[in-house]
């Protein structure tokens, strides 16, 4: 390079200048040794040079143990002051040496006395196990390469919570059979109920019972007209306390009663299923009467002998029952499942237990009690609990002793509903108005709010409660029993299913149902009690829960309409709820049912003109069959705009062409139609007969068939033609010819019955001349004694059984008769006028003549 200096090579370097150059490259070495070696591989180092130079000055005392070991990446501590003084720059001058291993050191123990040795000698019986120190090194072995499989779907379906058998959804013929099921089982609960409000009013039953209440308590249940209003319902009511109390005393529950019916999910659950044991066995009025007379039975056939009790001695008293009927929703819940576990094992006794069970084998003087409960019970003896210390103050004369209360007779049979099934209803003839009365179950009276069972209750439901007369006559009185009829109690009930394709056809049918039971005439006090049950239902509040507005009578909500239902422009609303954010709630008198133009005239109803349509209707998506009918291919067409949809006051009624000159007016079809009455042309009338037509073609006037409906078979709609539309002058003349058609129907129909007739004699009289011709010259006398000996025949077949066939018989014979043994098996006959029927069977043998005897077929 310019401006620098080059040495230039030296061919004979002398000995000196070969040093040097040796202890140079020497230093360049060591510094790139020490670029190197690791720091930490330095200070390890370092630390070895110190702890060798301590333990030189310190030859007698113990060294210290080095600084623990720091790990590859820890920063190294900071050194003294002393140590970096003598330490700077000797790094580079490190030299390593190697160090001796101290030799280990053993441990001696010396004993001090030979007492030592009994204990040696006893641990020689000790075995000491081997014990892997090192177990996770030496268990840890290379068994070769292994495949990870790893599934996200699987692991996240392992985590998912699982979730219980999901019920299957029923189909329409499922859901339709539980209807009829419903029905059938409502009817017969009704019946039942009716017999056993009959068996009250029977009188050895009443005269069994009557005894049971004092004059005084009877005097309080029929309290005095002169008394004014408050007094005579407090003389009842106190009359009803003191029955019920004594009724509750002295009867006996000793069998299960009514249950809610549940269904089967399947036939197997109904394999193994039996009734209780413990179940009702009062089946006719006689148990009935041995009940009343035992006072025992189930806590049904109780509230019913209570009921008998409070009719004789004259209170107006009516049975009320909460029917079970099978569920006709599909929400219902279902018959438990059979546990698949094996019955448990009969649990053992404790010792004090069976230490009890000895004790009481032997006369004790006390009854013996579990340990344990008072302090008594510490004194060792298992009667000591049992023993009453007397006590040493006498009674104060001031404090009367306690009247003995009775003992009650009622129990519950386990595994029964905490509510009743059935209970009783006393009328208040002071403020007109009935009152529930309970003797058994909820000790209850005047209180309708304790007889509905929640919904979580198994074993009751109160669906339909019904209140019968002493003269058989009922009423529904579910709505002074439920809480919230309108939200939740109606939807279980058959007039309650609204959303079902035949719309209020169950509210009709309930209505026809009850119609056997209403009673002959509308009184007073019948309108009085359902005014009130109108007004509890209109009292019912709002519900809380969203799902409770679902088909609920008095409010709605916009999330519950269905496809065809929209709210009224301009309607009001009743409040909100917070499901989700706050919702409107409007009145179901503002929700109207919206049809399209289609639907309006087939309700005889035209939407106005230049109406807007309140809704747009999205058309349902149907699949076309391709040519191999796959049905993959959607129909053109349906993915267009939507059906608009009207109410009915966006529509008016129909009014059709009249007719004109004896001309009816007929659609493009040719045929007019006739949904409804009033779609019927002016100036004609409709005649939905079927000979309606024939008859038109022979006065030959117009007329056109009528359509007045149509038939769906699967998706195919077939049009119902009914009667034929022609003018109204026309109305006598086709009526006349109808019935001059029927009437020759009539007549031709009684000409084939006497020309079938005609051809029986004919067949009969043929018969008989061949029989003539036959017997032509036959003896009368020889057939006067082939007939005789038929008689006499027939009557040995009748005292005579058929005897038992063998394979060794000949069949259809009797080998004693040899004259019959060879005519083929069929009963002789002589006489083809025989009126006797056993006589033959179609095949006639002659008896007379061997060589003219034969087979006669007619």
């Amino acid at each position: 390079m310019p401006g620098r200096k080059r040495s230039a090579p030296i061919d004979n370097p002398s000995p000196r200048t070969i040093r040097a150059t040796r202890s140079s490259a020497r230093r360049t070495a060591a510094k790139n040794d020490n670029d190197v070696i690791p720091d930490v591989v330095k200070e390890m180092v370092v630390e070895v040079r110190k702890a060798k130079q301590a333990a030189a000055e310190n030859e007698d005392t113990p060294t210290e143990p080095p600084r623990k070991r720091k790990r590859p990446g820890e920063k190294p501590a900071k050194p003294s002051k002393e140590n970096d003084a003598g330490n700077d720059g000797n790094d580079e001058e490190i030299e390593f040496e190697d160090v001796p291993i101290p030799a280990p050191t053993i441990q001696t123990m010396v004993r001090d006395t030979d007492d030592e040795e009994d204990d040696d000698d006893d641990d020689d019986d000790i075995q000491f196990e081997d014990v892997n120190i090192n177990g996770a090194q030496a268990n840890t072995r290379y068994e070769g390469p292994k495949t990870l499989d790893l599934d996200l779907t699987a692991y996240m379906a392992s985590l998912a919570p699982k979730k219980g058998d999901r019920r299957k959804a029923l189909g329409r013929e499922e859901k339709d059979r539980r209807i009829e099921t419903h029905k059938v089982h409502l009817l017969c609960l009704l019946a039942h109920v009716e017999l056993r409000n009959r068996w009250c009013n029977d009188p050895e039953v009443q005269d069994a019972l009557r005894p049971l209440l004092s004059r005084k308590t009877v005097g309080f249940l029929r309290p005095r007209a002169s008394l004014n209003q408050f007094s005579r319902t407090e003389s009842l009511r106190r009359g009803i306390s003191e029955a019920k109390e004594v009724f509750r005393t002295r009867f006996e529950i000793t069998e299960r009663g009514l249950q809610r019916a549940l269904w089967a999910e399947n036939l197997d659950q109904l394999k193994d299923y039996k009734p209780p044991p413990d179940a009702e066995t009062t089946r006719n009025k006689a148990d009935f009467l041995k009940a009343a007379q035992t006072l025992r039975g189930s806590r049904d056939v109780g509230a019913q002998l209570f009921c008998a009790l409070l009719r004789s001695v004259g209170v107006e008293a009516r049975l009320v029952c909460s029917l079970q009927p099978l569920a006709c929703v599909a929400g219902a819940p279902a018959m438990p499942k059979p546990s698949s576990k094996t019955t448990p094992k009969a649990k053992q006794p404790s010792k004090a237990e069976q230490y009890l069970a000895a004790v009481a084998k032997h006369e004790t003087k006390f009854t013996p009690t579990t340990p344990g409960t008072i302090p008594r019970s510490r004194l060792g003896h298992p009667d000591a609990t049992s023993y009453q210390i007397p006590s040493l103050l006498a009674p104060s004369p001031s404090t009367p002793p306690p009247l003995p209360t009775p003992k009650t007779q009622v129990k519950k049979i386990k595994g029964e509903s905490p509510f009743p099934i059935c209970w009783v209803e006393i009328l208040d003839h002071a403020h007109q108005k009935y009152h529930p009365v309970d003797p058994l179950v909820t000790f209850s009276q005047f209180n309708p709010k304790v007889y509905e069972p929640p919904s979580s209750d198994l074993l009751n439901s109160l669906t339909y409660a019904v209140a019968f007369n002493p003269d058989s006559s009922c009423l529904d009185v579910t709505r002074r029993y439920a809480k919230a009829y309108n939200s939740k109690t109606r939807r279980w009930r058959i007039d309650g299913l609204v959303s079902s394709r035949n719309g209020l056809k169950g509210e009709r049918w309930l209505r026809a149902a009850l119609r056997r039971y209403q009673p002959p005439s509308v009184t007073d006090l019948l309108q009085i009690e359902l005014n009130e049950l109108k007004a509890a239902e209109l009292k019912e509040p709002m519900p809380r829960n969203v799902m409770d507005f679902r088909d609920h009578p008095v409010y709605a909500l916009e999330r519950h309409l269905r496809r065809n239902e929209v709210l009224v422009p301009g309607a009001q609303v009743s409040g909100t709820c917070g499901g989700g954010g706050l919702e409107r709630i409007y009145r179901r008198r503002d929700v109207k049912v919206a049809r399209t133009r289609e639907r309006w005239f087939r309700l005889g109803r035209v939407v106005k003109g230049g109406e807007v349509p309140v809704k747009v209707l999205p058309k349902m998506k149907r699949k076309k069959k391709g040519r191999l009918g796959d049905g993959d291919d959607d129909e053109e067409g349906e993915q267009g705009a939507g059906n608009p949809v009207f109410i009915e006051s966006q529509t008016e009624v129909y009014v059709p062409p009249p007719v004109v000159g004896g001309r009816v007016p007929r659609n493009r079809f040719g045929n007019v139609d006739v949904y409804v009455p009033s779609m019927v042309p002016r100036g004609g009338v409709h005649l939905p007969h079927e000979r309606a037509r024939r008859a038109a073609f022979v006065l030959g006037i117009d007329a056109a068939p009528a359509l007045t409906g149509f038939e769906f078979r699967g998706r195919q709609g077939t049009a119902v033609l009914r009667g034929v539309v022609v003018a109204a002058e026309y109305k006598g003349a086709m009526e006349a010819v109808i019935q001059g058609l029927e009437d020759m129907e009539v007549e031709e129909e009684q000409e084939r019955k006497t020309r079938m007739l005609l051809a029986v004699w004919r067949r009969m009289l043929k018969g008989l001349r061949i029989r003539e011709r036959i017997m032509d010259g036959v003896d009368e006398e020889a057939e006067a004694e082939a007939e005789a000996r038929k008689q006499e025949d027939k009557g040995k077949a009748k005292e005579v059984d058929m005897p038992d066939f063998d394979d060794t018989a000949t069949p259809f014979h009797d080998d004693e008769d040899e004259d019959s043994a060879g005519r083929g098996g069929f009963f002789p006959s002589t006489n083809l006028d025989s009126d006797d029927e056993g006589g033959g069977g179609g095949f006639m043998v002659e008896e007379e003549e061997e060589e003219g005897g034969g087979f006669v077929i007619e």
